[in-house]
């Protein structure tokens, strides 16, 4: 599925454009072109590789997903390699969609899977018609911009849901399985989301170069924006990776200490019945009582035996014992 729209002059003047057309529009003056590819094939970016001259290795790269995020230089273009993180509603999983681009000084090609929406992108640069008129650094600076908020986004809503890890720590009904569950979730999903966030500071490093001239001095105050929020999801992301350390650790801590009190109770309970255990145990007690020499006697004793064995089971599998 291909999209395309021509900007002249900071508004968009047609979309929908024949692939036969882009060559000579990219010629005219004030002319600028958003060429987007959905899961496209081997021909669809050949065809872009003989209008745009791009690189074999951008376009090979462009091809294979699980790329590392970046930003490559080549001689007429530059091919970067970024991902879209969200979070499930439910759950802890994250979801990264990966979005690469082309940047020529005239045209923008993005390509990415049916897991990314365009729509948004076009939305977003409809909503900052007031920098459109600087081309593909506009159209660059929207697609980024974009990529950033989302893991801004994600990393404030993994904060919210350690927040009730934490409550969850000191609260006696929680389940530890469930706990450790959720911890070891929001672990994974933290890791995931640093190979995602960190790299994209050498990228926006990149982009902010003057020698490579990518945005102008106009645009380059957003570019420094789209850094700075670089910078806070990086820093926020490892600050949330200590403190679900530090929740594992607490916990085990926690279970230490209920552990030991678990023993002091045992323990306190086994010394006073040592006491009667050892006194009728020197003297015998064979004393007549209820059931003496009887089959009654063996009934009553094999039904506290097991009683008291099954009560005692049923409470310390409630306290979490055993």
């Amino acid at each position: 599925m291909v999209r395309t729209r021509l900007y002249r002059d900071g508004k968009v003047e047609r979309e929908d454009l024949a692939l036969e057309e882009i060559e000579g529009l990219l010629g005219e003056d004030g002319a600028t072109v958003w060429i987007d590819y959905e899961s496209p094939s081997d021909d669809d970016l050949g065809a872009m590789e003989t209008i745009l001259g791009l690189h074999r290795l951008a376009v090979e790269d462009a091809l294979h997903d699980h790329q590392r995020p970046k930003l490559d230089r080549y001689r007429t273009h530059l091919f970067l390699a970024a991902y879209e993180a969200s979070l499930a509603p439910e759950g802890s999983d994250l979801a990264v969609n990966e979005v690469k681009a082309f940047i020529t000084r005239r045209a923008l090609v993005t390509v990415h899977g049916p897991g990314f929406s365009p729509e948004r992108l076009t939305e977003r640069w409809d909503r900052e018609t007031d920098v459109a008129g600087h081309g593909v650094a506009f159209l660059l600076w929207g697609l980024i911009d974009l990529l950033v908020d989302g893991h801004f986004d994600v990393v404030q809503e993994l904060d919210e849901r350690i927040e009730d890890l934490e409550d969850a720590l000191f609260d006696d009904h929680s389940s530890d399985h469930d706990l450790q569950r959720r911890s070891f979730e929001l672990r994974k999903a933290l890791v995931r989301l640093r190979r995602v966030v960190l790299p994209m500071r050498e990228v926006l490093n990149t982009v902010l170069r003057r020698d490579l001239e990518i945005a102008d001095p106009a645009m380059q105050p957003f570019f420094q924006d789209v850094y700075d929020h670089v910078l806070r999801a990086s820093d926020w992301t490892e600050s949330l990776r200590d403190m679900v350390s530090s929740i594992l650790e607490t916990h085990i801590s926690i279970q230490g200490n209920r552990m030991n009190l678990v023993m002091k109770k045992l323990t306190s309970w086994a010394a006073i019945i040592a006491v009667p255990t050892a006194v009728t145990g020197f003297f015998g007690q064979n004393v007549p009582f209820l059931g003496f020499q009887s089959t009654l006697g063996l009934v009553l004793s094999l039904s506290m035996i097991v009683g008291g064995g099954v009560g005692l089971y049923i409470l310390f599998r409630r306290k979490e014992w055993i």
